[in-house]
């Protein structure tokens, strides 16, 4: 009598972007008068059966204010949320390398994988400054991704450099570098995601940023496809990660929602069940050391 195959597990489901936040202890600079919807306190607890409901395994908590303050909230959420919190993208003043290494230095929890500073459409030459780069190939060779939403060519350009002058950096493009869904427009963010993909250090979240959600009326997932479709063709499913961007994509839908539309238009793009297990999970596994 031959025994049945085991059953392969299902490849987990990670969530690689939200936030938590208390808004009475940090100042936001990024939310406006647009933004009163998600003008209150979001915690572990309000996030945990979100994702149970949603099959997600685990999550990556990002920073959302430029602070150390920020960086000590963050430990204390990864503890409260230590059942799914897997990675943490922290925050340095990367602009200020002296700086940077003395956070650096000060915030060594043990989840840190990633750092990031709001960049908005702030000129980036400083990345390629000699004392930037020592400090990238210091990020580097301590295991730590970069995460960046570049908005311009010029933005573009830099973080190109910057990849190939560092080309052990793990860069993370958070949601898809701002495409005009909009507007419809295609032609010059197409070429910025182009060269970025062209970076093999670089990698892309499948997740909407806040510029996009407050343009938009309400929410639009069919708008996304042909974006979502130019990201699988530049940088296939093993680079590409999908994100919630919670709570700030409830702006204009719900979080179980916002992932379930976002995997269905990737499989309207062409994505296979193996790309979507990539996309799903595996990506950032592998380019944030997430272990479930």
């Amino acid at each position: 009598m031959t025994a049945d195959p085991p059953v392969a597990a299902a490849a987990p489901v990670i969530d690689s972007h939200h936030h938590f936040w208390r808004v009475a202890r940090q100042h936001q600079a990024w939310r406006t008068a647009e933004h009163h919807a998600i003008e209150r306190d979001y915690d572990p607890a309000d996030l945990r059966a979100e994702l149970a409901a949603a099959g997600v395994d685990a999550t990556v908590l990002v920073q959302s204010v430029d602070t150390e303050e920020e960086n000590d909230r963050l430990a204390a959420y990864a503890t409260r949320a230590a059942d799914y919190v897997a990675a943490v993208v922290g925050w340095l003043p990367l602009a200020a390398p002296d700086a940077a290494r003395a956070e650096l230095a000060r915030f060594t929890h043990p989840l840190l994988r990633g750092v990031r500073t709001l960049v908005a459409r702030d000129p980036l030459d400083w990345l390629t400054a000699p004392g930037s780069l020592a400090l990238f190939r210091d990020l580097a060779d301590r295991g730590l991704t970069w995460d960046v939403v570049p908005l311009t060519p010029e933005q573009v350009r830099n973080i190109t450099a910057l990849a190939e002058a560092v080309p052990g950096l793990r860069i993370v493009v958070d949601h898809l570098a701002r495409p005009p869904v909009e507007t419809g427009e295609r032609a010059p963010w197409a070429a910025r995601l182009a060269a970025l993909a062209a970076q093999p250090g670089v990698a892309l979240k499948v997740s909407v940023g806040i510029d996009v959600l407050t343009a938009w009326p309400r929410w639009d997932a069919d708008a996304l496809l042909p974006y979502v479709a130019h990201a699988v063709e530049v940088f296939g499913p093993e680079r590409l990660m999908l994100a919630s961007n919670w709570p700030v994509v409830l702006l204009r839908r719900d979080y179980g929602g916002a992932l379930a539309d976002l995997t269905a238009v990737l499989s309207r793009a062409g994505v296979g069940k193996d790309g979507l297990a990539q996309i799903r999970g595996a990506t950032a596994a592998r380019w944030y050391g997430v272990q479930t």
